[in-house]
């Protein structure tokens, strides 16, 4: 995650499931993908729902929290709770040391944990590992740094010091020779949170070289050779932290680190927008591969995405589907969310957030690891509180309804142990789950919407609208499709195309989707060709309103509140101003910038204002503040 803080102490000691397949027959558990979901070896959809828990990343070369608790206990703890697997934070520097034969006895407190007296670090993990069969957990390791080191994270890179490129393929290949017969381990997180930005010295950009600082490659390298050794355990690959506009590269300048007008921007490991242009290849080995983005709320950084209005609809359009959602969306592969979670009760917006995450990853089935189990992180805290045994009674209610439930009990990922283990009250096996032909409450699709039909159409856009869909419980969104790629999720029975090119040709089709999850197919499309330059329908009245909200030496931020001051519904608008010599636009949110010169163009979700309504827009501007005189049109 971005900017951990460890905490350590002194030395010392119901959701929905997916919908059913056949019942899967007793054996392995590995696990593969199926467009975007994972399944079972017989077809049966799973759905990985955990948390993370680190420490073997760190110095201590374990988990923290066993110099005072007992690893049995917070084990069956999170088990009983319906954690079905665990993400485990481990650098690269450890793996090595194990395949070295190096492993030492780490720091933990017999006193507490009487089964760990005499083990070293190897000997602990695979204990634990143990653990986890008994209660039907399984396990994702993720190489969280390359040096053992608490805040080794921050690097941006999987290469460091002695720890080079080909070394870190081997700690991998180790890992996978290591446990290939254990299927308790399902699936490797290849690097978490690469990032850094074009003026970094060290980055991890994203394209189709053979760079050192190619994630994309790297990853395609590391995962060729780990399942050249085990086929089926599931490759995990993040993102990174920018990638360049349309138009641009990366040799295009980055004039500001924080928000550049020639990249978009994401956090550490959330920005999966190269799959677009450059997706990741395993050859014969496709159906492994899972994408892993991260998100975070405003208590861990204040991204300028919550520094406006916003709710689950606009990070939704704005940041989730354009860096990562899309790939679910369009059935490229599964994802499943790494890290997300944060601190409750202390900021409006933090808590809007978590929440709005939490109901996409519920809605679609989204694979998660919340971030974190351990209490000791600095700007997130933990499921646990600081004595490593009570639950966080808040914060485990709000990610309940994202842990996989089926008949009022946890599902396990193990065909054969109850997630709880043996007699559990509160879990049941995948086999269980699977037994009685997946007797689901809703599986059934609605009904296909009707074609869409275009009016309003201009140059730059035009109106859906479609006859509603059927569902024998009810519809609660569309999809409507671009070519088809998802560009936008809207409630009602009508959808504004904005952003369009004059003379241009596009074909649009809607799709239905209900409470769980179950997706129509796709209407007959509608192909729409847009209007020559200049053909706008006319200018039904609009304002535009200047305020420079806050300034430092050599920038300043600004918003720009736009009225539709007509007596009719407007379907788009554009605001336009002149600034002194020496100001210029750094970054702009909420609107398009179309012209250095400056004009400002409707986003896809605002462009739509009813007689009266308003939105806004903001900006960082470079160089001394200004006042300008602003107009606007719309139509």
């Amino acid at each position: 995650m971005l900017g951990l803080i460890l905490a350590l102490p002194p030395t010392a000691a119901t959701a929905a499931d997916p919908p059913a397949e056949a019942a899967a027959a007793p054996g392995s558990d590995w696990l593969h993908v199926n467009g975007n979901q994972i399944v079972d070896a017989a077809g049966n959809p799973v759905w990985l729902t955990g948390v993370n828990w680190f420490g073997f990343n760190a110095s201590e070369r374990v988990f923290h929290g066993l110099w005072s608790a007992n690893i049995t206990e917070i084990t069956r703890s999170m088990s009983q709770r319906g954690i079905n697997i665990v993400r485990v934070p481990i650098s690269t520097q450890l793996l090595l040391e194990w395949k070295n034969g190096q492993a030492a006895a780490p720091n933990v407190n017999t006193y507490a944990n009487p089964e760990l007296a005499g083990l070293d670090s190897l000997e602990i993990f695979e204990f634990w590992l143990d653990l986890c069969e008994t209660y039907g957990i399984k396990v994702l390791l993720d190489v969280h740094s390359a040096e053992a080191d608490n805040s080794g994270h921050i690097h941006p890179v999987w290469y460091k010091g002695t720890v080079t490129p080909e070394l870190y393929y081997q700690a991998w290949e180790w890992a996978a020779t290591r446990w290939k017969t254990n299927d308790t381990v399902v699936a490797f997180d290849l690097k978490n949170e690469p990032h850094g930005t074009p003026n970094d010295t060290t980055r991890a950009k994203w394209d189709n070289s053979t760079d050192i600082d190619n994630w994309k490659n790297t990853a395609e390298t590391a995962a060729r050779r780990i399942l050249a050794i085990n086929p089926d355990v599931l490759i995990l690959v993040e993102g990174n932290e920018v990638y360049p506009r349309e138009g641009k590269t990366w040799n295009s300048p980055n004039t500001n680190p924080d928000l550049s007008p020639n990249y978009y921007y994401n956090w550490w490991g959330g920005n999966l927008r190269g799959v677009r242009d450059y997706p990741i290849n395993l050859g014969a080995n496709q159906d492994q591969l899972v994408y892993s983005p991260h998100d975070y709320g405003p208590l861990v950084f204040n991204q300028p995405w919550f520094d406006k209005p916003f709710d689950k609809a606009s990070l939704t359009n704005d940041v989730w589907r354009p860096n990562w959602f899309y790939l679910h969306e369009n059935g490229t592969a599964p994802l499943l969310i790494g890290e997300w979670g944060g601190r409750l009760g202390q900021d409006a917006r933090q808590d809007k957030w978590m929440t709005a995450l939490r109901d996409l990853i519920v809605e679609n089935k989204l694979h998660q690891t919340f971030w974190v189990l351990n209490p000791n992180s600095g700007d997130t805290g933990g499921l646990l509180l600081d004595d490593w045994k009570t639950w966080d009674e808040q914060k485990y209610a709000l990610l309940k309804p994202a842990l996989w439930q089926h008949g009022g009990k946890f599902v396990s990922l193990d065909h054969q142990i109850p997630l709880g283990g043996t007699g559990s009250t509160t879990g049941i096996s995948l086999g269980q789950r699977y037994s009685d032909g997946g007797g689901e409450g809703d599986t059934t699709a609605p009904s296909v919407p009707g074609q869409p039909a275009a009016t309003n159409v201009t140059a730059t856009g035009a109106t859906l609208t479609w006859a509603a869909s059927t569902d024998n419980v009810g519809v609660t969104a569309y999809d409507v499709l671009r070519g088809g790629s998802v560009v936008a999720t809207v409630s009602g029975t009508t959808y504004n195309v904005t952003g369009l090119t004059a003379s241009t040709a596009y074909t649009f089709s809607v799709r239905a989707r209900d409470a769980a999850g179950n997706l129509s197919a796709a209407s007959v499309a509608r192909t729409v060709t847009t209007t020559a330059d200049g053909d706008t329908g006319g200018d039904q009245g609009c304002s535009a309103t200047y305020k420079t909200t806050s300034s430092w030496t050599g920038g300043f931020q600004a918003e720009v509140t736009v009225r539709n001051t007509g007596t009719t519904s407007s379907s788009r608008w554009t605001v336009s101003w002149t600034y002194p010599s020496g100001t210029t636009v750094a970054s702009l949110w909420n609107g398009v910038l179309t012209t250095p010169a400056v004009t400002v163009r409707n986003a896809d979700h605002n462009g739509a204002l009813a007689a009266g309504a308003s939105t806004a827009f903001g900006l960082v501007g470079s160089g001394p503040a200004a006042t300008p005189a602003v107009t606007c049109t719309s139509s």
